[in-house]
């Protein structure tokens, strides 16, 4: 339904010619897509379950392959029809159609457009048709499938601080991607602007970071099968700090930003899909909680370039960029730890499977089926317990049989009387508690009779 309504909308665009009309089929074209990194996200975890990391990461491969190779081939189209279509004027002035709002601007824009332009929102509109008709046929083979994960999630448990943990990835997706997109929008004009490069190695150095990014993406697909998701986590978020570091105070080196751009790049990576993965291993991950996610990570690609473009523009001598990537590679530094933390902290029923198994080894020693495993010194205790218990039992049994013998009678009063004893002394705590000195006391018991 997502892919169907990103079609609908861009159907629409070629033939749009109210702006009204065209901001209402942009918002249908961005709350599908919304829909579908939510869906997409539950429906791999779903499908493949604690396996599902290696499909994550390539889930999100091919995102960071659509965010390098689209603006090369939008590039190229327009700059190829760009040489025929525009005069030798405006083909040098590119900024014509910013600074110069006249008739005759829009009208050479909307003839350099043309059909070929507008008809590319067409052709991408009828590729998604298709992939939306084939995923319509899977949803309705698969009602066996989604009664196997329905049945699996509700068997799964819950993290004694599930909405903890959901807040805190929220706010870590929040500056990751957040960071993500200020770096890929902005590094161009800081090229330009702070380290005074030339347009096309600006355009080139955008191109290291988004290229770092897609290959690394496309790496940890393999990485995903032997490496655990937290891993790959804690890998990024250093190699990011690291970068971001020398990005803030050696980015005045060309080296420096270079290196510096393409390891940020290739550290970002895999943070999203890893972070969805590793939060599957702890918690239940419903449409909810990956809606959650996906909000938080629109939140920060709308507020932090924004916020970024605001101060740049009051302070022109700062390289707010570079100070933007450490601190929010500092915050993703700082929550994953205390994330991992509460997601290890043992809930209610890990409490009580301990309780239970520490209740289950003492009722195990107690009876006597644990006794090679005890410790020689709690064996030495009862040991000298039973002893002392033996010793009260003879003076006992002895004073008895004395007394016996001084009353007159027959001699079945004495055998009566020790039959009695040897009851009452069987049923001794002491001596039926089956402690690890029981046959040391059967054997003087004997000896005694």
């Amino acid at each position: 339904l997502s892919m169907f309504g990103t079609t609908v909308g861009l159907y629409g665009i070629p033939w749009c010619e109210k702006s009204l009309l065209l901001t209402v089929l942009m918002s249908v074209i961005g709350a599908s897509m919304g829909i579908l990194d939510t869906g997409g996200n539950v429906l791999a975890l779903n499908t493949w379950g604690a396996e599902a990391g290696p499909h994550m990461q390539a889930l999100h491969f091919s995102f960071a392959v659509g965010a390098f190779v689209a603006p090369i081939l939008a590039k190229m189209a327009l700059g190829g029809s760009e040489s025929q279509d525009l005069p030798a004027a405006e083909h040098t002035n590119q900024s014509v159609w910013r600074s110069v709002p006249t008739a005759s601007a829009a009208s050479a824009l909307k003839h350099h457009l043309g059909a070929d332009f507008l008809w590319s929102y067409v052709v991408i509109g009828t590729y998604l048709l298709f992939v939306s008709f084939f995923f319509f046929i899977l949803y309705s083979k698969g009602s066996s499938a989604r009664d196997k994960s329905k049945a699996s999630s509700q068997k799964g448990m819950f993290a004694k601080y599930h909405y903890a943990l959901i807040i805190l990835l929220f706010i870590f997706f929040l500056f990751y991607v957040g960071a993500e997109v200020t770096y890929g929008s902005y590094i161009f004009t800081y090229a330009k602007v702070f380290a005074e490069m030339k347009e096309n190695e600006a355009a080139a150095l955008n191109s290291v970071f988004w290229g770092a990014f897609a290959a690394c993406r496309g790496v940890a697909i393999f990485c995903a099968a032997c490496l655990y998701p937290g891993t790959m986590i804690l890998l990024s978020i250093v190699g990011s700090a690291v970068s971001s570091s020398c990005l803030a105070f050696f980015a005045r080196y060309p080296a420096s930003l270079w290196v510096g751009t393409a390891v940020y790049g290739a550290s970002m990576a895999t943070i999203f899909p890893s972070g969805i993965s590793w939060i599957e291993q702890y918690t239940v991950v419903q449409g909810k909680s990956a809606s959650l996610f996906v909000i938080g990570a629109a939140l920060g690609e709308m507020c932090i370039p924004a916020a970024v473009g605001y101060l740049q523009g009051r302070f022109h001598h700062v390289p707010v960029v570079m100070y933007t990537a450490l601190a929010t590679s500092a915050m993703t530094f700082v929550l994953f730890p205390l994330m991992y933390k509460l997601a290890n902290s043992p809930g209610e029923s890990d409490l009580k499977e301990m309780s239970e198994s520490e209740d289950r080894k003492a009722l195990l020693s107690n009876s006597g089926l644990n006794e090679d495993e005890e410790d020689e010194e709690d064996a030495g205790e009862w040991n000298e317990a039973d002893f002392e218990v033996i010793e009260m039992n003879d003076t006992l049994r002895n004073s008895v049989i004395e007394t016996s013998r001084k009353i007159p009678g027959d001699s079945a009063a004495t055998v009566s009387l020790q039959q009695h004893l040897d009851d009452v002394l069987r049923d001794s705590p002491a001596v039926a508690g089956g402690s690890p000195g029981r046959k040391n006391v059967n054997v003087d018991r004997e000896k005694n009779d």
